[in-house]
């Protein structure tokens, strides 16, 4: 074996192709095809799109584990555990699951260069492929037509709310981006999409692929029931639906398209109206409007992009406290940084911008230009690291007031991975674990 701890192959990964990010099939399908695994024994779903994919997968993950299936889960990035990425009927797999998988990929690619992201894809898969499950969902982690995840075919596409995002990547605008997710879709196969203004082209790819697409709000649709809900596609409805557990009004039109994920997989793996409000009631995602409560409530947001931002700020307008809102911010520098601050700029009272230790990330400085010209009139202070501008907060934060940390997966992880006084609640890293 290569390596003996699971620290020493990820650090091996890293550096193993010559790029963090190559897009591309060929590497990982020729890897794929000398393990053998180009098929799973179940049916898999795999969910593209950039906003709501994972608390899409949560959703679909809790709902079959409500019905006692076998689940094996795909999601990237994690917060504070490599491990996070792949779960096995909801649980993170264990170092030596994940040892053993990278040492059989490793076996098998020869000469092959991966790119961090495809070693972790294959060995997820590689796992997948030797246990029996009923089910198997994957989160694209970079588009879709071209992303690792997508060397499997799909029973079921579930393409989430499409927005600009990684635009180096992918395009620079919905049209283009959601031909590049519409990708993921097969021939025989349906697909579903939960954005309620889709882009033509994914409409346009279904009907050169030659496959029904299911989207929100014009094949099936949702209605509000007071504090339940109503989803119907013809004559399948299910009723008196609890709200999602997972935060925030839009998350009813995740749950709306994981439903019809669901019913077009029902006659291999049916659902009962149990099974689907338990599911609802139960699935958790760790840094998705994320609140840890207390006196001073701490809100922890991945939000990396204006659609997301704009549902974080539309959170909080619908979550009135008396207080402050003060906003840790750190984010990359390749993001839309004046769209961002633009859409929390009427939430937030107080900015601490700071940044992460990645050459992708966006300096102090960065911020506070993009800050200036978004929210001219925005006050804030800056940070060298987000535990110092949370260490500030804990004398100045006074009850009723909120602390959001917001910006990337990186700028929540590193709130996740600090210890803090009594100013605010402590996050519990177990919950991630």
């Amino acid at each position: 074996m290569r390596f003996q701890t699971l620290a020493e192959w990820l650090s091996w990964q890293e550096s193993l192709h010559p790029s963090e990010i190559e897009l591309g099939l060929e590497r990982v399908r020729d890897v794929l095809q000398r393990q053998g695994h180009q098929q799973l024994g179940c049916p898999v779903i795999t969910v593209a799109g950039t906003n709501g994919k994972g608390s899409s997968v949560a959703m679909l993950e809790a709902i079959y584990l409500a019905a006692g299936y076998r689940v094996g889960s795909y999601t990237s990035p994690h917060l504070l555990h490599y491990n996070e990425r792949i779960r096995m009927d909801g649980e993170p797999v264990a170092d030596q699951v994940l040892i053993d998988a990278f040492e059989r990929v490793d076996q098998a690619r020869g000469d092959i260069s991966l790119t961090y992201f495809e070693f972790g894809t294959l060995a997820a898969i590689d796992i997948f492929a030797h246990i029996d499950l009923d089910v198997v969902i994957l989160e694209v982690g970079l588009g879709g037509r071209l992303d690792a995840v997508n060397v499997l075919d799909p029973d079921v596409a579930l393409i989430t709310p499409i927005a600009l995002d990684h635009a180096d990547w992918l395009g620079n605008d919905r049209e283009t981006i959601g031909r590049e997710k519409a990708g993921i879709m097969r021939p025989g196969r349906p697909a579903v999409c939960g954005d309620r203004e889709p882009p033509a082209s994914l409409q346009q790819m279904a009907d050169e692929v030659g496959i029904a697409l299911y989207c929100l709000g014009r094949d099936f649709t949702i209605l509000d029931q007071d504090s339940q809900w109503r989803w119907q596609w013809g004559d399948r409805i299910r009723d008196a639906l609890p709200p999602p557990a997972l935060r925030g009004g839009f998350q009813r039109d995740n749950a709306a398209a994981v439903l019809m994920a669901t019913e077009l997989l029902s006659q291999r793996l049916p659902l009962s109206q149990a099974h689907v409000r338990e599911g609802l009631a139960n699935a958790r995602l760790p840094g998705r409007f994320e609140v840890e409560p207390g006196a001073v409530p701490l809100v922890l947001d991945v939000a990396h992009n204006a659609q997301a931002a704009q549902a974080l700020a539309d959170n909080l307008a619908a979550w009135p406290m008396p207080g402050k809102v003060y906003a840790v911010a750190a984010m990359m520098a390749d993001k839309e940084l004046e769209a961002i601050f633009a859409a929390m700029g009427n939430v937030v009272d107080h900015w601490c911008l700071t940044t992460v230790a990645l050459p992708r990330a966006a300096s102090v400085e960065q911020l506070a230009e993009a800050l200036q010209r978004a929210v001219p009139d925005a006050e804030y202070e800056e940070f060298p690291a987000v535990a110092e501008a949370l260490r500030a907060l804990e004398s100045r934060v006074q009850a009723n007031d909120r602390v959001v940390v917001f910006g990337s997966f990186y700028t929540v992880a590193a709130a996740l991975a600090e210890d803090y006084n009594a100013g605010f609640p402590r996050p519990d890293p177990a919950k991630v674990k």
